[in-house]
């Protein structure tokens, strides 16, 4: 609880535009949003420059905050759309899929190779991934959205959402059986 208050008297001073909360508020979550940014474009520098925007974002919009979510939770939907808005101006292109006509296989979660693997692996693994695999996964898998919000965030159906994940975990399947992603017992 007491770290809650501290966030939102730190959102507060924000609020009054002062300079050492902003830095605070900055510091509690750049880390986390930097992953976030990374995960969903593959980049160090796209990352980079999709953190910059949405913090200078978060920072302009922070007089509409009303408490209703976490800051955390607000941050992150900005983060989220500024590396959605990032991916667009490279031409992210989503497999368009009528599944109608050619039916995604539902995978179960149980699937997934049960070998130990390491973080690194599979970060290459998910790196690996077609960008609109990655970026659906990615928002489904680990940031928590499920698909009709990936729809809307995306622009795309909730069927090709589901298709994208469903096939991005096919694909991370693949990947992860090679063994060079199993850790090797020395």
């Amino acid at each position: 609880m007491e770290r809650v208050n501290r966030h939102d008297d730190i959102v507060r001073a924000c609020q009054r535009a002062d300079r050492k909360a902003q830095f605070e508020l900055y510091r509690l979550y750049a880390r986390a949003m930097y992953n976030v940014c990374f995960r969903m474009t593959n980049s160090a520098e796209t990352a980079e420059d999709a953190l910059q925007n949405a913090f200078a974002d978060v920072f302009r919009k922070i007089d509409s905050f009303r408490f209703e979510s976490t800051i955390g939770a607000w941050i992150k939907r900005i983060v989220v759309n500024h590396c959605i808005n990032e991916l667009k101006k490279r031409r992210l292109f989503f497999e368009s899929l009528d599944d109608r006509i050619h039916p995604s296989p539902i995978v179960e979660e149980t699937q997934m190779p049960t070998s130990t693997l390491n973080v690194a692996a599979m970060q290459t693994a998910i790196a690996q991934l077609p960008e609109g695999y990655r970026v659906v996964f990615s928002l489904y898998a680990i940031e928590g959205y499920d698909h009709e919000e990936i729809a809307s965030i995306l622009n795309i159906s909730e069927a090709t959402s589901k298709s994208q994940y469903s096939r991005a975990k096919a694909k991370l399947r693949d990947v992860l059986k090679s063994p060079r992603h199993l850790i090797q017992d020395v």
